[in-house]
């Protein structure tokens, strides 16, 4: 065999290892370091690892409601450090870490639509990146390519993570458990009309200054 090929996992067994890091990331809600992991697991995907820190999210704030808004703040640190180190990664060693990043998910295609995005409107791009289906780590790997400045990252960073987790966290707070199903299948219907409110105050702020 040509040691230069690359060798591409049968589907079927891709899957099953997405479904064995996704089972592995939910099993921390059933430990005493369910706040600890959810930290860190909001902190890598915002870089590299590929399962989204909502699912253990949601599984503690379903186990306890009350705190709902503790690990949505805990989520929202850790993924806006999180991009902090994703940010690092593209600037400096995007040849090295960034592309292998990219090509082990498949999302070359979408970090160019990211780039655009970021030479048309950076702050934008960031503040909208919570809620779209594109992988955040595309994002952050993106900044640092393009060298958005760090504050503007940042403070939209804060934005668009913040405003997901909390969207979540809130559902979950005022309904419990039975709103799980609501949220797998219009959260991202909830997120556009958060957008379209997010630039619709910005637009209004500039017409008003």
């Amino acid at each position: 065999m040509n040691h230069t090929e690359q060798i591409e996992l049968p589907q079927a067994k891709k899957a099953g290892l997405h479904r064995r890091l996704y089972d592995w990331t939910l099993h921390w809600a059933h430990t005493p370091y369910g706040s600890i992991a959810l930290f860190a697991l909001a902190f890598c995907e915002s870089s590299f690892f590929p399962i989204p820190p909502d699912v253990l999210l949601m599984a503690l704030a379903f186990s306890l409601p009350k705190k709902s808004f503790k690990y949505a703040a805990i989520c929202s640190v850790g993924s806006v450090l999180g991009g902090c180190f994703g940010y690092f990664i593209g600037y400096q060693f995007f040849a090295h870490i960034g592309l292998p990043i990219l090509n082990l998910y498949g999302v070359t295609d979408k970090f160019n639509y990211v780039k655009d995005k970021y030479n048309a409107n950076a702050f934008a791009a960031v503040a909208i990146a919570g809620f779209t289906p594109i992988p955040y780590k595309v994002f952050t790997i993106a900044a640092g390519v393009c060298k958005i400045n760090i504050w503007t990252f940042l403070i939209a960073s804060a934005v668009s993570r913040s405003g997901r987790f909390f969207i979540v966290a809130g559902l979950v707070f005022l309904f419990g458990p039975k709103i799980k199903n609501f949220i797998d299948k219009y959260f991202n219907i909830i997120s556009i009309a958060f957008v379209v409110i997010l630039i619709g105050s910005f637009i209004l702020i500039k017409l008003f200054k």
